[in-house]
Formats: structure tokens, sequence, C-alpha cells
């Protein structure tokens, strides 16, 4: 059988989906805790215009992605605070600006067709350079060190943004960065899964986590541990079975979820019908031990 890991652009492969499947989730979680699920595609189509943009202006377009990224998640957060936008009406803007954008510079481009579009929509990563491989790995010690160093802060503000405003936390400043994080994770992960499949694995994982556990802390492990088994498990398939990678990792991740609900639900069941067994047990017991009484006197 042919090994994957005699192919250099493999190699390169699977350390992008390393990366990616170990940070996404992570960020995932804080969106999920947040009820900002769909920050990852809004962000995703506004990076696709910074894609565009750095091959019209032929440099690196994973870089442009970032910084553009960045811009967008910065301003979806002053439209939300400082207008009456809603934040899904500021994520409706995300999305059909970004797009449009991206489609726009790429018509502009000279040499750009519409493989090159595609590969950055839904991912190649027979694609990734070295170069881009470094780029990624400054993006993910960026997101890893914000996690580390805020992570406390951002669990409090995801939980609830009032308790966080009285502890004294800067309400504001949290909401940018974790914003900020969530774009440059949309980057770290586009040229695996692309743009418009990056929040899937940001969301996914985390969302099969919830079905087995509680606590936030183990909900963003094994949303990890799930996220790194689909993107390294679906890279793998899809080379061996020569589909697309990004597809594949996004349905691998679904069929996780899917197992995860049925396990969980069993679980649960089986949880509810000991805690009644119990319950009866219970009051079987106080009415035995309760004394007997006859006409109203209690009688030993």
């Amino acid at each position: 059988m042919i090994d994957l890991l005699d192919y250099e652009f493999m190699r390169r492969a699977l350390i992008a989906a390393v990366l990616v499947g170990l940070l996404t989730p992570v960020v995932g979680t804080y969106l999920v805790q947040r009820r900002l699920a769909l920050l990852g595609d809004g962000i995703g189509h506004v990076a696709l215009t910074g894609v565009a943009l750095g091959l019209l202006t032929s440099t690196s377009p994973v870089i442009t992605a970032a910084v553009v990224a960045t811009l967008g998640a910065v301003l979806i957060e002053l439209v939300r605070v400082r207008t009456r936008t809603s934040g899904d009406v500021a994520l409706a803007l995300l999305f059909y600006g970004g797009i449009a954008g991206g489609v726009l510079l790429i018509g502009l481009t000279p040499g750009a067709s519409n493989a090159t579009l595609v590969s950055y929509l839904f991912g190649s990563v027979s694609t990734v350079e070295e170069s881009d491989l470094w780029v990624v790995g400054v993006l993910a010690a960026g997101v890893a060190a914000v996690v580390a160093l805020f992570g406390r802060e951002l669990f409090v503000l995801c939980q609830d943004e009032e308790v966080a405003r009285a502890h004294g936390l800067p309400v504001r400043l949290l909401s940018v960065l974790l914003a900020v994080t969530a774009a440059l994770t949309v980057v770290l992960a586009m040229r695996v899964v692309g743009v418009l499949m990056v929040s899937a694995l940001m969301i996914v994982p985390v969302a099969a986590a919830q079905q087995l556990t509680k606590s936030f802390r183990v909900t963003m492990l094994l949303a990890v541990v799930i996220g790194l088994l689909s993107s390294v498990g679906g890279l793998t398939t899809s080379f061996y079975a020569e589909l697309s990678p990004g597809a594949t990792i996004v349905i691998l991740a679904l069929a996780v979820f899917g197992l995860a609900v049925t396990v969980g639900g069993v679980a649960r069941r089986l949880s509810g019908r000991r805690s009644a067994a119990t319950l009866r047990s219970a009051e079987r017991v106080s009415a035995d031990t309760m004394p007997q009484t006859d006409r109203g006197r209690v009688t030993p």
C-alpha cells in the first residue's frame, strides 16, 4: 500500500491538519458558549476577499486573508455595539459583502480561474506550500497564546456578559479579542477545509462533545480530540479514497456528531431510569419505616 508520508505535500498537509484539528474546536467552544456559532461563516466569507486581494497584488493570500479577516472581525463588533444593527444582521452583511468582494477581485486578477477560487472555497491541502505552513504555524501559535493568557476571562464573558462586567472585566475588549481570534482560526483552517466549511470544524466537534459532557473544560478537551481525529482521519481517508479532503473531514465530523447524539441519548435514558428506580426504592423504604396510624393516633 502507498504510504501517504512518502509524499512531501501530504506531510505538509498532515501538519496543517493537526494544527487545525487541535485549535479550531478550542475557539469554537467559546463561540458556541456565546451563541456565535455562525461567526466563523461570516469571517470565512470576508477571508475570501483577503485571498482575492492577495492574488490580485501577487502577495501571500494567507497573509492578506488574515489581515482582512481580522479587520472584518473588528468591524462586526463595532457594528453590533455602536449601531442598532443586531448580531445576525451584522453577520449577514459580512456574508454578502465578503463573498461579493472575493468574487469581484478574483475576476480582476490576471490569470486567476474558477479552479483558483474553488481551491480556497473548499480547501486544497495538496497546494499547501512550505511558506503557507510557516504562516499557519505563526497563526496557530497566536491563537494558542490568546487562549492560554485570556482563557478564564473569555469563559466568564461567554457565560454571562453582565457578570463579566460586574467583575470589572473589559467586556468590549474581550469581545473584539474573541472575534479576532476566531478570524485567525478561520484563516488557519482555510487551506485544509476551505472558507465555506471552516465553521463546521469549529462548531461540529463542540456540538458532538456537548452530547456527552456538561463541563466546559471537559467539553473543550473532548471537542479537541474529535476535531483532531476528524481532520487527520478525513485527510487520510481522502488520500486513499481520492476524495475531496475538506468535504471528507466535515462529513467525518458530522458522523461523529451523529454517533455522539445516539450514545448521549442512550446514556441519558439509562440515567433517567436509574434515577427513577432509586426514587421508587427510596419511597418504598420510607413507607416501610413510617409508623402505622389508627384513628389518627400513632401506634408503635
